[in-house]
């Protein structure tokens, strides 16, 4: 096995994306917070999507959490939902479509696919999933049009981003657990006695 690919020279988004994985939290939240949607903009532009959103997958629904769109495309909404299992994103998590599609309609899977408000050419889903292994969600993008040109390290670059989102997801949670906790005691309280 190879560690090292002489050949391999990671691009501007490689590097950026891992710049922010290795940041301490402490130092940097504020830079991981504006990190997301610079990300998920460099993947748009870079993949040549029309949309990219991050979802989490809740009460049997999936709600769009993050989204950069192009200027012409703006089809969803941060907050907007539909139910989970009419979506892409589900299907991928499931293993009923692929997570990298060039092309929907020659996917084998496509007549089964729930009609879509707008066209869906080319697809890319990972799944973000959380310290305690728990899928948050999908970090997802897709064309209007197919693409012919996506590759396996094109996947690799969103895999690597949805790291960076359930990084920043864990870092909320905890901050939220931290809080809850220091409110909490295993002290006894003490309760007035009642004179007779």
């Amino acid at each position: 096995m190879e560690f090292h690919d002489p050949d391999y020279t990671p691009d501007a988004f490689e590097v950026r994306v891992s710049e922010l994985l290795v940041a301490t939290p402490e130092a940097s939240d504020e830079l991981i917070d504006h990190a997301v949607p610079e990300v998920l903009r460099m993947i748009r532009e870079h993949l040549k999507m029309d949309v990219v959103f991050v979802s989490e997958f809740t009460e049997g629904r999936r709600v769009f959490r993050r989204v950069d769109t192009s200027p012409t495309a703006r089809v969803i909404e941060v907050g907007q939902s539909s139910p989970l299992e009419e979506s892409f994103c589900q299907r991928v998590i499931d293993g009923r479509l692929p997570n990298l599609v060039r092309d929907l309609k020659q996917e084998p899977a496509f007549p089964e696919l729930p009609p879509t408000d707008f066209p869906i050419g080319a697809h890319l889903s990972t799944p973000v999933v959380l310290n305690d292994g728990r899928v948050y969600g999908t970090l997802c993008c897709f064309s209007f049009a197919p693409n012919p040109d996506l590759t396996a390290r094109d996947m690799k670059k969103l895999e690597l981003s949805a790291q960076l989102a359930a990084r920043k997801i864990n870092d909320k949670l905890n901050q939220a657990t931290d809080k809850a906790m220091a409110n909490w005691s295993l002290e006894p309280q003490a309760t007035p006695l009642r004179k007779r």
